[in-house]
């Protein structure tokens, strides 16, 4: 596989979001840009507003300060849809396929909904078979291919993790957005999983990672950007930011 070399071409820009829940500072003058060909790290300990973050990043949460930019473009006014219409895409860690289909026809499904505005039509109006071979190629690439007719609840959680990211994948997105992708996986099954993401990246897919997972984070990511109660810490090279004494502080005790 070609691998492509990140650019400095923005794709995602972050520019002094601020979030309040009443009186609570969930998150606090954020600005981070992520270019074109990037994997970065999104780590902090438990509390320190990631998940808040995610969700200003996909339209869930409106900032009441700051705003979000896909490749230039402000999202203010954008659904959540038209972010995803627009480049964006989501492999959620609670994964939820559509248990009745089979693993090829979840993520088939998923290639249709690229094409339209609903999921639901996609069913209706697009070629199945088109569909299905992409579907049966994006398997394939996330090693998939084995497993393609069988249904998803017979098999284990590190398949589900996988088919996850195919169906993200086959929204065709400018912006992967992968929410704690480890979490639920033995030691094995996390770091072949990274060794996915590291793939796509290296395929030329950018990707946001939130991770609790640290030894992947760091054996895979070459950017970090680390979070504490909301307030960014540090984002930059991965072993500059480590070295860093809030980082230490806050999200390791103090300790390397």
């Amino acid at each position: 596989m070609m691998t492509s070399a990140p650019s400095h071409t923005p794709v995602l820009q972050v520019e002094n979001v601020t979030v309040r829940f009443g009186g609570v500072i969930a998150v606090q003058n954020v600005s981070l840009t992520i270019n074109q060909g990037e994997l970065v790290g999104f780590i902090g300990p438990n509390g320190a507003g990631k998940t808040t973050l995610m969700r200003v990043i996909t339209g869930i949460v409106k900032p009441q300060e700051g705003r979000v930019l896909l490749e230039g473009r402000d999202l203010a006014k954008d659904t959540i849809n038209e972010r995803v219409r627009g480049g964006m895409a989501l492999a959620q860690q609670i994964v939820q396929p559509l248990h009745e289909l089979s693993m090829l026809d979840n993520v088939a499904l998923a290639c249709g909904g690229a094409k339209t505005a609903s999921v639901i039509n996609s069913m209706f109006y697009t070629n199945r078979e088109q569909e299905r071979d992409r579907a049966r190629s994006l398997l394939e690439r996330v090693g998939l291919g084995e497993v393609t007719n069988a249904l998803p609840a017979t098999l284990p959680l590190g398949y589900l993790k996988r088919l996850e990211v195919a169906r993200a994948m086959a929204l065709e997105p400018k912006l992967l957005l992968l929410d704690e992708p480890l979490a639920g996986l033995n030691q094995a099954e996390a770091k072949d999983l990274a060794d996915l993401i590291l793939t796509l990246n290296k395929g030329g897919q950018t990707i946001l990672l939130i991770e609790h997972n640290l030894r992947e984070v760091l054996r895979i990511c070459p950017i970090l950007y680390v979070q504490d109660n909301g307030v960014p810490l540090a984002f930059g090279a991965a072993d500059m930011v480590m070295k860093n004494p809030e980082v230490r502080s806050a999200y390791l005790g103090g300790h390397a």
